[in-house]
């Protein structure tokens, strides 16, 4: 599966679903402190980590962990680099914010509170934070990075469906005048998620239906595969007639294209399954794999595609998350007390660029 890479200036603001975890050593030989004569060792990491989500042909998860010897990465179609190592996520700790567009997925409403409460404590845990919004008349954030528990999480959905369940029950409540559309309000959360620590991840309870964002989603998309956010979505089924998605799935759905290609994917569901749908939600995030590489040869600033693969596994759903890292610092690579890398156990950039201007 083709995914993006961000190359940006050395010094740039990283995204947290990426970790450095070693690399290139730069070491002072002489005495650098005056006053002890200590010699100072400077490390420079080297190393990326991006979470790939992989599933079976029909979406299903995979019971038996796949061999780390038989994860693949390229970029820009050049050779095929074999991953230093691998891993699964497991409890890793994450960002989640949370979605309710209660304008296109209303008929999920009432059961999704006592969903989300219940990921805790066994999916969801203290380390890991949670936000959660509504989309209505207006975007209304009612939790924002708090602690996973359960009693937050109870009282940010309330909070957040409050001013939804009151116009519902005042039948006559005047519509919404100048509402804010779907990928408006996704693009506010990305950048807001984009502050926090651990691996970033968008859970979306909605039809996917925009209705005029001046925010285009392609450019949503890229903002997320930049900023290593994975979205995964969650849409309704209606009982008898197809939904907006539905209708959608022998066509162009830019909902589920930017879930995929952001590393997540959409989860269809009836209101009685849906405590289910979102536990199997969890269950995907934390069997993502971790797959780590050095950082490419001869990297410059711009962005790549990346693709990665698996030995005898054509037959597997896999989805890349995005990334953002530094070029080499050219200060650092001159100077003469820095170790060089050997780029020959290194990635190598094919000539196929990526296309960089959104549709």
């Amino acid at each position: 599966m083709s995914h993006r890479l961000m190359a940006g200036s050395a010094g740039i603001l990283l995204s947290g679903l990426w970790a450095w975890s070693g690399g290139t050593l730069a070491a002072q030989d002489q005495p650098t402190m005056q006053d002890g004569g200590v010699t100072t060792l400077h490390v420079y990491a080297n190393t990326i980590q991006i979470p790939v989500l992989v599933l079976g042909p029909n979406r299903e998860r995979i019971a038996k962990p796949i061999a780390a010897n038989r994860f693949w990465v390229n970029f820009d179609e050049g050779p095929w680099f074999h991953a230093s190592h691998v891993r699964l996520e497991d409890d890793d700790p994450i960002s989640l914010s949370i979605l309710l567009d209660v304008t296109g997925a209303a008929e999920l409403m009432p059961k999704v509170g006592d969903a989300i409460t219940n990921l805790a404590p066994l999916s969801l845990h203290a380390k890991d934070h949670v936000s959660i919004y509504a989309l209505d008349c207006e975007l209304n954030r009612t939790a924002s990075g708090v602690p996973a528990d359960r009693l937050q999480l109870k009282e940010g959905v309330d909070k957040a469906l409050e001013s939804w369940t009151n116009r519902v029950k005042d039948k006559g409540a005047a519509p919404c005048r100048n509402p804010i559309h779907l990928w408006d309000a996704m693009t506010v959360i990305s950048e807001q998620l984009y502050r926090l620590p651990g691996r970033r991840v968008i859970l979306a309870v909605t039809d996917g239906n925009d209705k005029g964002s001046v925010n285009p989603w392609n450019a949503l998309r890229l903002y997320d595969q930049e900023s290593g956010i994975a979205v995964f979505g969650v849409v309704p089924v209606p009982w008898g007639a197809g939904s907006v998605f539905l209708e959608r799935a022998n066509r162009e759905n830019p909902f589920q294209s930017l879930c995929e290609l952001s590393g997540g994917i959409v989860q269809m569901t009836k209101e009685s399954g849906l405590e289910l749908t979102l536990n199997r939600f969890m269950t995907m995030v934390r069997e993502r794999y971790i797959v780590e590489f050095p950082r490419p040869a001869k990297f410059s600033a711009g962005e790549y595609g990346m693709a990665v693969k698996i030995d005898k596994g054509n037959h597997f759903f896999i989805r890349p998350a995005g990334i953002s890292v530094p070029v080499p610092d050219a200060k650092v690579q001159s100077d003469p007390t820095t170790v060089p890398g050997d780029p020959s156990l290194a990635p190598e950039i094919g000539n196929r660029h990526v296309l960089t201007k959104p549709n």
